[in-house]
């Protein structure tokens, strides 16, 4: 009998459910696609009882699949996206829906805050200077953050405020759902500025960033130690999930953080880059450091004592997903052209018939604004240097590159910051499937790529090891020897120059539009 963790990775786009043995195979795995709400000025919401109940049905259509080998779950693990504030009552249940990590309306309840007659990049300087001192970051002028989402129903939705008993993370709620315990990890609370990460062994809610921000205490979760376990599985929620009740639940750990295991780059400064709805490129490090320039810091991570390099771009795989299901299939328009079946092979092999730089077609993937390497809410994506002689499969591999120059233009920040050239990079996300777009970004980064094994599943694994760590049956060594790499891809001379100069104009893009995308976004500033 298999020896495993049953994990969830809940997505932007909807759950994954599986079965990990404590070797880091993926027993089996199940997916429910859930919806995103997008509403004015803004605004980006997902339903959390819909997560729940999608959870819930990608369970039961795991655990009743007879191809799965006979197993023994050892323990629940969650993984989560990120920032995504549920107003929860007494008994773990939303009084509204989630904000969404995308959601920017809680900009301006947190430039107030942040006001003061001396400022600095719109931050009062001695507010700015106690945030850094104390997080080791401050929250950014978007309104993505977790802060900004509990200001934003504060002020513009006080009775919902009202009803709230915890703000929870989405990981968070997930597992208060199973354990009935309202609890955070130091590593899933960064995001909502208000605790003091000084020290990754004791942190803590901090009076000043409390009283500034003037939230209050109560309404905030416990604070736990990573890589622990929380509690029980619940009855009911055992016999909704189809699994035993009293299984062990261990605290999980957001997105970002189960990336990382999942990706084998434990080790100090041994380097991952996330290719999914939205991407990121990180590593652990053993200090603190912040840099508010290009909105990165160190944070708590999920292993005790550790820190990783936080960072975010809003739109990667999304990037591909909204131009074929936006622009080339709209579904939602009269006689729209029928979508392959196989979209994301057929959008590859698009883009594999033309050449290499997409006849100089330039694409910016700034479809919710960015925020690293530069914070701004205001950006807003294109096509750039389309000609007559420009087709769709020319934009269709101009969208590929175009992820990549982003991932570059953060690439390079991340290795000014750490102070380390990354000699590889591990690859993970649903991106990661394609070999085309690994070997853009090869070429693209100049740097090699690993693509991990079932790149896609790498959350999962990342949350189902620490899992194993968490319960003593693993340790941090073990954890990185059973994530196995799969395929390399090596950067292509051919092409650099031509890379190069297109990267450059990528950036100049930015530098010239920004002002003209404020003005004409300047309704959500």
């Amino acid at each position: 009998m298999n020896d495993c963790i049953f994990t969830v990775d809940l997505g932007t786009s909807g759950p994954k459910a599986a079965l990990i043995s404590l070797e880091g195979e993926v027993l089996g795995w199940s997916f429910a696609d859930t919806r995103l709400i997008l509403l004015p000025e803004g605004g980006v919401e997902q339903d959390a009882n819909e997560w729940w109940q999608k959870i819930c049905e990608a369970s039961k259509a795991l655990l009743t699949r007879r191809d799965i080998p006979p197993y023994r779950v050892l323990a629940v693990a969650m993984t989560a996206q990120w920032s995504c504030v549920v107003p929860t009552d007494r008994n773990a249940r939303p009084v509204a829906h989630a904000i969404s990590w995308m959601d920017t309306r809680g900009a301006s309840a947190l430039k107030k805050i942040f006001s003061g007659l001396v400022q600095y990049q719109g931050y009062d300087v001695v507010k700015l200077g106690q945030w850094l001192r104390l997080t080791n970051g401050l929250p950014g002028p978007s309104g993505k953050d977790a802060l900004a989402h509990i200001l934003f129903i504060q002020e513009q939705q006080p009775h919902i405020y009202q009803q709230t008993y915890k703000f929870l993370d989405a990981k968070d709620y997930l597992n208060a759902r199973m354990t009935g315990r309202f609890a955070a990890t130091r590593d899933s609370i960064t995001l909502y500025w208000l605790t003091d990460n000084r020290d990754a062994h004791r942190i803590y809610y901090h009076p000043y960033l409390l009283k500034t921000t003037g939230l209050n205490a109560e309404k905030l979760p416990e604070l736990v130690a990573p890589a622990s376990v929380l509690g029980e599985l619940l009855p009911k929620a055992a016999a909704e999930l189809g699994l035993p009740a009293g299984i062990p639940v261990v605290t999980g750990t957001p997105d970002l953080h189960s990336a990382a295991l999942g990706s084998g780059g434990i080790a100090d400064y041994d380097g991952h880059l996330y290719l999914g709805t939205s991407s990121w490129l990180s590593c652990h490090m053993p200090i603190r450091k912040v840099a508010p320039a290009i909105n990165m810091a160190t944070i708590p991570s999920a292993l005790p004592g550790k820190y990783i390099v936080g960072n975010a771009q809003e739109s990667a795989g999304y990037c591909l997903k909204h131009f074929a299901e936006q622009l080339l299939f709209p579904q939602n328009e009269p006689e729209a052209p029928a979508m392959p079946t196989d979209l994301y092979p057929w959008l590859n092999r698009l883009a594999e018939s033309v050449p290499p730089t997409a006849n100089r077609v330039i694409y910016t993937p700034w479809l919710f604004g960015e925020r690293t390497p530069v914070e701004n809410k205001t950006i807003r994506g294109g096509f750039h240097n389309i000609s007559g002689a420009t087709h769709r499969a020319h934009l269709t591999r101009a969208v590929f590159e175009g992820v990549a120059y982003n991932s570059r233009w953060l690439m390079e920040s991340v290795e000014k910051f750490t102070g380390q050239q990354f000699r590889f990079l591990r690859i993970i996300g649903g991106g990661a499937l394609s070999d085309l777009w690994c070997q853009i970004h090869a070429d693209i980064l100049n740097r090699e790529i690993r693509r991990v094994a079932e790149p896609r599943l790498a959350n999962l694994k990342g949350a189902a090891l620490l899992a194993g760590l968490s319960i003593g049956r693993l340790s941090p060594q073990q954890m990185s020897e059973r994530i196995k790499m799969e395929r390399s891809f090596e950067p292509n001379s051919q092409y650099r120059a031509a890379y190069d100069e297109l990267y450059a104009e990528f950036r100049n893009l930015y530098n010239v539009e920004k002002k003209i995308y404020a003005r004409l976004n300047r309704k959500e500033s």
